[in-house]
C-alpha cells in the first residue's frame, strides 16, 4: 500500500511533468509538500470510506488522482531523489510516538530555538510562554545566531551579553510564578568551513550551552570528513547543530566518512544534533543508526523560528526512536543540572 511519503513523491513527479507555471503544477506541488504533514495515512481514509478531501491541499480533482493511485495494485512505490530521501511524514511520526508514549512523557527539553534577538519571529517571552503551554519541559535553550551570520541578524558579543540579562530576568519571572522551566543561555554559533568560531571564547564561556553549525559551502559534493574533524577539535562549543546541512528538495547536505566523524566527536566529548525541523530532519534515521553505537551524545532541537514550529520536537523524538538510539545518551532526557555539568566538563 502506498504511504503518504510515496504519494508525496508521486505528486512531486506529476508537478515536474505539468506545464510550468500552470494551475495544475502549483496544485500538485502544494499537495506534494502538504502530504508530509497529513496527520493520517491517505490509505486509511480510503479504508474507512472517508473523503481524501479531508487532507490539506486536496480538492476533488487531486482526490481522484490519489484515489486512483491507491486503488492500483500494479503501481510501484517510487524511490525519491536524494534531495527528498529519508524524510519522515507527520503520519509516520505520530504512529511512532503513539507506539512509544513514554518517550514524550520523559522528554525534558528542546535545545534549539530562535527569538527576535536574531531571526526568530517571536519575542523571548512569547517563545517561553509557548514552550510552557505545549510541553512539560524542565529546560529550553535559546540559540539565536552569532555575528558571522549577518543575513540572520546574528548577535555580536555585546548583544549576546544583553540577551543574557534578558534571559536572567525571564528566569526570575518564571521562578516567581512557580514554573519548573529554566531557560538556558545558549547560541547557534557560526563555524567557518575551516571550523573556526566567530565569537570570542570569553563571551562563549559565560553561556550554559554552545551550539555551532556550518552555514556556508554547504553544496560541496566531495568528501568533507576533514572539515568535520577540524571543527570538532574546536574547544569552544558543545554541540554540532544540523550536521549535514541538508534542506528538503533544496540541498542534499554534505558527505563524509561518518564513522570517522562520530569517532572524533566521541574523542572530543561533543554532541551532534537531531534538527527536528521537518525540512531538515538532520541527522536522519539512517545516520542515527550509524551513530548509535559510537558512544556520542545526541541533542534534539526544533530549530523553531516561528511559535508553531516548537511542535516539531516530535519529529526529532520519532527519529531517535526509529534509530533505536539509547535515551541515556540524549541530552534532552537528562536533568538540567546533569546537562550543565556535562557542558562544564567539556569546557576547555
Amino acid at each position: 500500500m502506498l504511504t503518504n511519503a510515496h504519494i508525496a513523491e508521486l505528486l512531486a513527479r506529476a508537478a515536474e511533468e505539468a506545464e510550468p507555471g500552470s494551475t495544475r503544477e502549483r496544485a500538485l506541488g502544494r499537495a506534494s509538500r502538504a502530504a508530509f504533514f497529513w496527520p493520517v495515512e491517505a490509505s486509511r481514509l480510503v479504508e474507512e470510506d472517508r473523503s481524501l478531501t479531508e487532507l490539506r491541499s486536496v480538492g476533488p480533482w487531486l482526490a481522484g488522482i490519489i484515489g486512483g493511485w491507491l486503488s492500483d495494485p500494479e503501481i510501484e512505490p517510487p524511490e525519491p531523489p536524494e534531495l527528498r530521501r529519508g524524510f519522515l511524514t507527520m503520519s509516520e511520526v505520530r504512529e511512532t510516538i503513539d507506539s512509544h508514549p513514554d518517550w514524550m512523557r520523559g522528554l525534558r527539553a528542546d535545545l534549539q530555538m530562535h527569538t527576535t534577538w536574531s531571526d526568530g519571529a517571536a519575542l523571548l517571552s512569547e517563545v517561553v510562554a509557548e514552550a510552557e503551554a505545549l510541553w512539560n519541559y524542565e529546560f529550553i535553550a535559546i540559540t539565536d545566531h552569532s555575528k558571522g551570520l549577518k543575513i540572520a541578524g546574528g548577535m555580536d558579543e555585546g548583544q549576546l551579553a544583553e540577551q543574557g540579562k534578558d534571559i536572567e530576568r525571564m528566569n526570575e519571572e518564571i521562578s516567581r510564578r512557580g514554573s519548573p522551566l529554566r531557560v538556558l543561555r545558549s547560541i547557534e554559533m557560526n563555524l567557518s568551513p575551516e571550523g573556526a568560531q566567530d565569537m570570542e571564547p570569553a563571551a562563549l564561556g559565560r553561556l550554559d550551552l554552545v551550539l555551532a553549525a556550518f552555514h556556508s559551502k554547504l553544496r560541496m559534493t566531495d568528501d568533507q570528513t576533514d572539515r568535520y574533524v577540524r571543527a570538532l577539535r574546536n574547544p569552544t562549543f558543545h554541540t554540532l547543530a544540523h550536521p549535514r546541512g541538508r534542506v528538503f528538495n533544496r540541498r542534499r547536505g554534505l558527505s563524509a566518512d561518518w564513522p570517522r566523524v562520530f569517532e572524533a566527536a566521541a574523542e572530543e566529548g561533543k554532541a551532534l544534533e537531531i534538527d527536528a525541523h521537518p525540512s531538515r530532519q538532520d541527522m536522519d534515521v539512517e545516520l542515527l543508526e550509524l551513530a548509535r553505537d559510537s558512544g556520542i551524545w545526541i541533542s534534539i532541537g526544533t530549530d523553531a523560528h516561528l511559535l508553531r514550529e516548537l511542535r516539531y520536537i516530535e519529529f526529532g523524538v520519532a527519529m531517535a526512536i526509529r534509530a533505536g538510539f539509547p535515551r541515556e545518551r540524549i541530552l534532552n532526557y537528562q536533568p538540567v543540572d546533569s546537562v550543565l555539568e556535562w557542558a562544564r566538563g567539556r569546557d576547555r
